[in-house]
Order: structure tokens, then C-alpha cells, then sequence
């Protein structure tokens, strides 16, 4: 951009300031007042924009400010374009340090291991973002407001929501030492029908387990006495001897390890792993807050 006109540009910002002012406060005082320039000085850029546009925008006495039909045209233009300027250097300012509220929603048990520990480390690479997290296995509407960026299991259903792959998780059933004996192992998916099963309550969920046999994946309908909407609870429940379940590997892999709690079932395991994504409203307006979360996320949790 040639330098004449972008100084031209910043001198009729200026002076379209300086007109608002001067309409809003009443008088050239006041806004001489407001803007700490003299009122000669004001009058001069009054002066200047009329001489430019050929027209009278304000009729100006001793005592008071009129502005004229045209001025009055003028200065909600000058509102206008004042205000696009602001928005525009409050966008780039933004995206220079983002800013402001940041609404994350995250299934409980990974939120908790594997979403909560990576927090400290993104506020203090960006101090300026406030990060407002809710764990929930409840599926919450991210295009509707009521989460910024959401963590989602499974594949996603078709919507207008831009998605980034976090990672994957398999599932694995599982029950405590304990329980099992008392109750005896079962050796084949259909043995289950004579346990407690522990399974989900969210409208999603179905009363069913998946399972392979000789290379084909079935479905088996599974009851028990209590149902929860997290996973956590499940495994606790399962931890305290109380059934068997079934959940994300990311929740229980520790307890396996440590032997509290025993993998059952492997050789009919379907290895049906989930996609983990992140998901959000995207798009050219997408906020910089939302972005570099959405970033700093896809790096923490890369394999």
C-alpha cells in the first residue's frame, strides 16, 4: 500500500473520531476535553472534513452543536467504520495473545487422567485464558453454546461442528479378583448371563456387549443391578467386587497392572478402539483461545 494513502486513511480515522466526539459531547470543549486537544484544534479537523466532502455537517454557535442532515449521515458512518476498527484490532490483538473464557467439557474418567493434568502446563503458556472445565459423560451441544470445545468418544454423528483426532482407545471387560472368586470366571461371552454386569445409563448406551467369534463381531445383551454415566464409577464399583464391566482401557489400564482388576474375555475381545477427538465451532472466526487449546491438546496427547 502506498504510504500517502495509509497516512490518509489514519488522518480520516482520526478526524472521524474527533466528529464523533465533538457530536456526542455537545460542544467543542467537551470533546477537546475527552480527546486533550484544544478547541481550535478540533475545529480545524472539522473544518478539513467538510472542505473534503464539500458539505456543512454541523452549524455551530457559541452555545451549541446542530448537526445537519448530512452530519448526521456522516457520523453513523463514522461510528460505523470506527467500530469495525476497533473489532478489527481486538481479532488481531487476540490472536496475538489469546484471551478470555475457554468452556472445555470432558468425559469424567479421561478427563480426570488424561485432559486435567495438561492444564497446568496451557495456562501458564497462555496466562490470559481462563479455562473453564466440566466433566461429564453427558454429551453437551458445542454448536448450541454450551461448551467451547468438547472431548468426544466414538465416531461422530454428521454436523456442522469442525473435529481433531486426539488419539484412540480400546475397552476391555473387567472385574476385581474378588468377585471373581466368589462368583467364578466366565470363560465365553455367554457365561455373563450369570453375572452382574455394570454398565453405562446415558441415552447412547446400549444394553449390550460386542464380541468375536471366529472372525465375525456380535452383540450380547448383558443385565445387571446398577448403571452409572461415567466410566470412573463403573471401575470403582468393579474395584469394591461389586460386578463386572465394561470400559475404556485409558481408565482401568493401571488397576490391571496392578492386579486389582482382571481382564476377562481377551480371546473374543472385538478391538473395537474409539477415536478420541476434540470438537468445535471452526471456521475463519474461531476464536484464538479455542485454537491454541485445540493445538496444545493434539501435541500433549500425540502417541
Amino acid at each position: 500500500m502506498d504510504a500517502k494513502v495509509a497516512e490518509g486513511g489514519a488522518d480520516r480515522a482520526r478526524e472521524m473520531a474527533v466528529f464523533a466526539a465533538v457530536a456526542e459531547g455537545g460542544s467543542l470543549s467537551a470533546a477537546g476535553r475527552t480527546l486533550g486537544l484544544t478547541p481550535s484544534a478540533i475545529s480545524r479537523r472539522i473544518d478539513r472534513i467538510e472542505a473534503r466532502l464539500g458539505v456543512r455537517l454541523m452549524l455551530r454557535t457559541t452555545r451549541a452543536i446542530a448537526l445537519t442532515a448530512e452530519g448526521h449521515s456522516y457520523l453513523a458512518a463514522a461510528r460505523r467504520i470506527l467500530a469495525d476498527l476497533d473489532e478489527s484490532e481486538r481479532i488481531i490483538a487476540d490472536r496475538g495473545a489469546p484471551r478470555g473464557r475457554l468452556r472445555v467439557s470432558a468425559a469424567f474418567t479421561h478427563g480426570r487422567l488424561s485432559i486435567v493434568p495438561l492444564l497446568g502446563g496451557f495456562v501458564r503458556r497462555f496466562p490470559h485464558i481462563l479455562v473453564d472445565i466440566g466433566l461429564t459423560d453427558t454429551v453437551v451441544d458445542v454448536a448450541g453454546g454450551e461448551a467451547d470445545v468438547a472431548i468426544r468418544f466414538g465416531p461422530l454423528a454428521d454436523s456442522p461442528l469442525t473435529a481433531r483426532r486426539l488419539g484412540e482407545t480400546g475397552r476391555s471387560v473387567v472385574a476385581s479378583p474378588d468377585y471373581l472368586r466368589r462368583r467364578g470366571t466366565p470363560r465365553v461371552p455367554e457365561d455373563l448371563h450369570g453375572h452382574n454386569c455394570l454398565n453405562f445409563n446415558f441415552r447412547r448406551a446400549e444394553p449390550t456387549w460386542p464380541f468375536r467369534r471366529d472372525g465375525r463381531d456380535y452383540a450380547l445383551t448383558v443385565t445387571g443391578d446398577i448403571e452409572a454415566n461415567n466410566g470412573e464409577t463403573l471401575g470403582h464399583l468393579a474395584l469394591a467386587g461389586v460386578g463386572i464391566t465394561r470400559v475404556g482401557n485409558f481408565g482401568v489400564v493401571d488397576d490391571i497392572a496392578a492386579g486389582r482388576l482382571v481382564p476377562l474375555l481377551e480371546a473374543f475381545n472385538p478391538g473395537d478402539a474409539e477415536p478420541i477427538h476434540a470438537v468445535f465451532v471452526g471456521g475463519a472466526n474461531m476464536p484464538a483461545r479455542v485454537r491454541v487449546f485445540v493445538d496444545y491438546l493434539t501435541e500433549a496427547l500425540r502417541p
